[in-house]
């Protein structure tokens, strides 16, 4: 029997930004993954929570969180803001480490489009912080060539076969990574992963990548 996973709805402080987020941990989870979300979604992404759901079933922790206020993504350059982004996700990373359930435990990130540039920038940021990135149909390429090169994270790439630009531009990019590195062609999906069993796919292949990277299961609290 799955023993399901605690949620509780957290606000994490960003500047004068607060930021809404929804933070679900199994039992004695093997670390915590952070996703940053691409242009115009954010933490109730559908697709996203699928990944996340499947991660959980895997034993980890996940923090889905909205980067950018309802004002603020009405302004369509702000989805593009990689710093911003960075910055907000560099916020919710130290949020994390002082959780006394979140604090000690692995960090990875998980970055759809856009959310995959500003997940890079950071690990390329704070290498002592992040424990792996996986990326989505992501935007590696705006993360820039110079942030790219300075990534120690191990890094998973995924896009889909048919997301005919995404596929190269992942590409280039992964000539600009010097860690270890990854790119995963999905067969057939197109860039959302709409294609029966493409999101599947995803889970499957993230949750791979980030159990071999963010360590062993942690003990379980043991109330006071």
């Amino acid at each position: 029997m799955t023993v399901p996973a605690s949620s509780e709805l957290v606000l994490i402080a960003s500047g004068k930004a607060r930021l809404p987020g929804m933070l679900e941990l199994p039992p004695s989870p093997r670390g915590v993954v952070l996703f940053a979300h691409g242009s115009g979604s954010g933490r109730l992404s559908p697709r996203n929570n699928f990944v996340a759901a499947e991660l959980r079933r895997a034993g980890l922790g996940t923090l889905l969180l909205d980067l950018l206020s309802r004002e603020e993504d009405r302004q369509y350059e702000n989805r593009f803001d990689i710093a911003l982004l960075g910055a907000r996700l560099g916020d919710a990373v130290s949020w994390l480490a002082q959780q006394p359930e979140t604090s000690g435990g692995g960090l990875g990130l998980f970055g759809a489009s856009t959310g995959a540039a500003a997940a890079l920038q950071l690990a390329a940021s704070r290498p002592d912080d992040i424990a792996a990135v996986v990326s989505r149909g992501g935007r590696p390429d705006l993360a820039g060539a110079d942030e790219l090169a300075r990534v120690r994270a191990p890094t998973l790439m995924i896009v889909g076969g048919e997301d005919h630009t995404a596929v190269e531009v992942n590409r280039q990019a992964l000539r600009n990574l010097t860690c270890e590195k990854e790119l995963v062609v999905v067969r057939g999906a197109t860039h959302l992963f709409e294609e029966p069993g493409a999101l599947a796919e995803v889970s499957r292949l993230a949750a791979r990548w980030f159990k071999g990277y963010l360590g062993a299961a942690r003990p379980a609290r043991i109330a006071d």
